[in-house]
C-alpha cells in the first residue's frame, strides 16, 4: 500500500495520547455480542474482524435521518442519493459499490436480483433494534456479492413484561414520522409487533434547471411498515422463531420526457422461520427457511408504465460443533432467485447451492479463524472462496490481526439478460463472468475502560469488473485504504471519531472510481446532565468525481447536526434534531438535490 503508507502503531499511539488520562478510570461498557462476523455469537472483544455495532440509543437519536444517512456516518462507509428520502441511493463499503455488498434482515438475504441493490430507503429506523456492519470480504461466509462487506439489520424483539412503545414527530418539509408497537416475553415465549408511518413532502429531486428532467415540484415520499417476531422455547436449548418485515413505499422523482407526476411504488418484504436446537452438549443445529421480495412499479401521470418483481427463497442448515480447541461451523444453503417483469428476460430464474465450513479458536494469546465455501450457480458454474485470519493479544489492552480473503460478485439479471428495450447499447450480456477480489488487511486495536481505538489497513484487488455500455468484463480496480476510529464513554460524556483514507482507482486508467471520496471524517459527541442529553455530529467528505472519466467534479462538504433529548418522566422523552444546521449546499450525485437545514421534534414513550 505504497500510496497509503501509514505506520499503525504510530497512529494508534497518537490517538491514545489525545484521550485525557482521567478518562481511563471510567466504568467499562458492556461487550456486545455479534453474529455477522463469524455466523456464530461472539463477543466484539474476541473478534478478529473490522466490525461496528449501531445500538438502540444511536438509532433513537437519528430523528428524521434515513437509514442510509445513519450508515454513512459509520467508519468505512460513503453514501450517495438521487434526491431526498425514498429516491435511489447507494452505499460504498471500503470503496466497494452496493452491488458488491450484502444486506441481511434478521439473517434473510435482502435486495433486488435485477439491480443488485437493497432498498434501504424502505426500511424505517423505527423498526430496527440494532445494526451490525462487517467490513471486508465475506463470500466465504455468505456467498456471492460480499466483496465490500455485510450489513445485517435486526428488527425489534421482545422480553419481560408486556410493554407499549410509541413515537411521533414532525419537521421540515412537512415531515411526519410515527411508530407504535408492543413487545414482551417470558422464558417460554417472546414477541414483538411494530408498525410505522413516514411521510414527507420533500423537495425537487433535480435542482439543475438546465437538466432535461428538471421539474420544480416537490418529490415527496410515503412509507408504511410493519415488523413482527415470535419465539417459542418449549425446553432449554430449543427455540422455534418466526419474524417478518413488510414495507410499502411510494416515492416521486423527476424524469424525461416531461410529466407532471413520476412515481415509484416499491414494496419490500423479508420473512423467516427457524428452529434452533441443542442436539448435544457440543452440537447445536439451526434450520432456517426464508423469503425476501422486491416489487417495483413505475407510474407516470397515474398510468402504470412497467414493473419488476424479484423473489429470493433461501434454505439454510447450519451446525455449530464445539471442539477440544475452538468451534467448527458446517452448513449447507440453497438459494433460488426469480424475476417477473413487464419486459421479458431470456432467463428469469437461477439457483445457487452452497457448502461452507469454518473453524474459530485459539490457544494462549493466539486466535485463528478459517472459512471455506463452495457456491454452484446454475448460470455460471462453481466458485470457491476462503478467508484466513490470525489474531494476537499483545497485552490486556492491545490486540492485532492480519487477514487474507477472496470474494466474488455474481452478475445481476439486468446485467445478464435485460431486454433490448432501449437499444442494443443498454442490453444485458449473457456472457458476463463474476467479479473476483483478493483482500489483505492488517489491524490493531487498543481497548481499556470503555475506550476503544482501532486502525485497519486494507488492500482489495477486484478483477473482471463489469463496466460500460455495452456491459463487459474488461477492467480491474484496486480499493485500498486506512480506517482510523475512536469511541468511548467517560463519566457523562460519550463520543467517537473516524477518519477514512481511501484510494479507489481503475487500474487501467488510473482514474478515481465514481462518487468515492479519498478522505472522509465523521465524529459525534454527547453529554448527559440531569434530564438532558445534548449532542452533535460533524461530518466532512472530500471531493469526488461523478463519472468514470473524472470530468465532472463534486465538491467536498461538511455537515453539522445537533441533538437534544429531555426526559419528562421515567419513560417519556422529548427530542429534537437539527440536520445541516448551516444549510450547506452539496451534491452526492451530479444534478441531484440534497436536504438543506432541517429540524425535527417529537415525543417518545419507551418503557425502560
Amino acid at each position: 500500500m505504497k500510496h497509503l503508507n501509514i505506520k499503525l502503531s504510530t497512529i494508534v499511539t497518537a490517538l491514545i495520547g489525545s484521550v485525557p488520562a482521567g478518562l481511563y478510570a471510567a466504568d467499562s461498557t458492556l461487550d456486545p455480542i455479534v453474529v455477522t462476523a463469524t455466523r456464530q455469537a461472539t463477543r466484539v472483544s474476541d473478534l478478529m474482524a473490522d466490525v461496528t455495532v449501531i445500538g438502540k440509543e444511536e438509532i433513537e437519536q437519528a430523528g428524521q435521518t434515513t437509514l442510509e444517512q445513519l450508515l454513512a456516518r459509520q467508519p468505512g462507509i460513503q453514501y450517495t442519493a438521487n434526491g431526498g428520502p425514498g429516491t435511489n441511493s447507494s452505499l460504498f463499503i471500503r470503496g466497494a459499490s452496493q452491488k458488491q455488498s450484502i444486506v441481511l434482515i434478521d439473517g434473510v438475504r435482502f435486495g433486488s436480483a435485477t439491480t443488485g441493490d437493497a432498498a434501504l430507503s424502505r426500511i424505517p429506523l423505527s423498526q430496527i433494534e440494532r445494526i451490525e456492519i462487517l467490513r471486508g470480504p465475506a463470500s466465504s461466509l455468505y456467498g456471492a456479492d460480499a466483496i465490500g462487506g455485510v450489513i445485517q439489520i435486526f428488527t425489534k424483539r421482545g422480553n419481560g413484561d408486556p410493554k407499549l412503545n410509541a413515537s411521533t414527530g414532525f419537521g421540515t418539509y412537512n415531515t411526519n414520522d410515527s411508530s407504535v408497537g408492543v413487545s414482551g416475553g417470558t422464558e417460554l415465549v417472546s414477541y414483538s409487533l411494530q408498525g410505522g408511518y413516514y411521510a414527507t413532502d420533500g423537495f425537487s429531486a433535480i435542482h439543475n434547471k438546465k437538466n432535461s428532467s428538471y421539474n420544480r415540484d416537490s418529490d415527496g415520499y410515503r412509507n408504511n411498515s410493519l415488523t413482527g417476531s415470535l419465539s417459542l422455547r418449549p425446553q432449554q436449548g430449543h427455540e422455534i422463531s418466526a419474524n417478518f418485515l413488510v414495507s410499502d413505499g411510494t416515492s416521486r422523482y423527476d424524469s424525461s420526457p416531461k410529466a407532471r407526476d413520476y412515481k415509484n411504488d416499491q414494496d419490500v418484504a423479508a420473512y423467516g422461520i427457524s428452529s434452533r436446537n441443542r442436539i448435544t452438549d457440543i452440537w447445536s443445529s439451526t434450520l432456517r427457511i426464508s423469503r425476501s421480495t422486491d416489487k417495483a412499479t413505475q407510474i407516470r401521470d397515474h398510468v402504470e408504465t412497467g414493473y419488476i418483481n424479484t423473489t429470493q427463497d433461501q434454505y439454510v442448515w447450519q451446525n455449530d460443533i464445539k471442539l477440544p480447541v475452538g468451534t467448527a461451523l458446517l452448513a449447507t444453503e440453497y438459494l433460488k432467485q426469480s424475476v417477473s417483469s413487464s419486459t421479458n428476460f431470456a432467463v428469469n430464474e437461477r439457483t445457487i447451492r452452497s457448502l461452507l465450513a469454518g473453524w474459530t479458536g485459539g490457544f494462549g494469546n493466539h486466535s485463528l479463524q478459517a472459512n471455506l465455501r463452495r457456491d454452484d450457480n446454475s448460470q455460471f458454474g462453481g466458485k470457491t472462496t476462503g478467508t484466513a485470519t490470525y489474531g494476537y493479544q499483545i497485552d490486556t489492552a492491545w490486540r492485532a490481526h492480519v487477514a487474507y480473503g477472496t470474494a466474488f460478485r455474481a452478475p445481476t439479471f439486468n446485467e445478464l439478460y435485460f431486454p433490448n428495450t432501449f437499444g442494443a447499447l443498454y442490453a444485458g450480456n449473457p456472457n458476463l463472468k463474476p467479479e473476483n477480489s483478493r483482500n489483505t488487511e492488517a489491524g490493531i486495536t487498543w481497548e481499556r475502560n470503555g475506550q476503544n481505538v482501532s486502525v485497519v489497513q486494507y488492500h482489495n484487488k477486484v478483477d473482471d469488473l463489469i463496466i460500460g455500455y455495452p456491459l463487459k468484463n474488461v477492467s480491474s480496480a484496486t480499493l485500498e485504504g486506512t480506517t482510523l476510529s475512536y469511541s468511548g464513554n467517560f463519566a457523562a460524556w460519550s463520543g467517537g471519531i473516524s477518519v477514512d483514507l481511501l484510494r479507489a482507482r481503475d487500474d487501467d486508467t488510473g482514474n478515481r472510481l465514481p462518487r468515492r471520496a479519498d478522505k472522509q471524517m465523521s465524529s459525534h459527541l454527547s453529554h448527559h446532565f440531569g434530564k438532558w442529553t445534548l449532542g452533535g455530529e460533524w461530518q466532512l467528505v472530500g471531493m469526488r468525481y461523478d463519472d468514470a472519466k473524472n470530468t465532472t467534479e463534486l465538491g467536498g462538504y461538511g455537515l453539522l447536526n445537533l441533538i437534544a433529548d429531555y426526559r419528562l418522566e421515567k419513560d417519556w422523552i422529548l427530542f429534537a434534531r437539527a440536520n445541516n444546521v448551516f444549510d450547506k449546499y452539496y451534491e452526492t450525485a451530479n444534478n441531484y438535490a440534497t436536504p438543506g437545514a432541517s429540524i425535527f421534534v417529537g415525543i417518545r414513550y419507551v418503557p425502560r
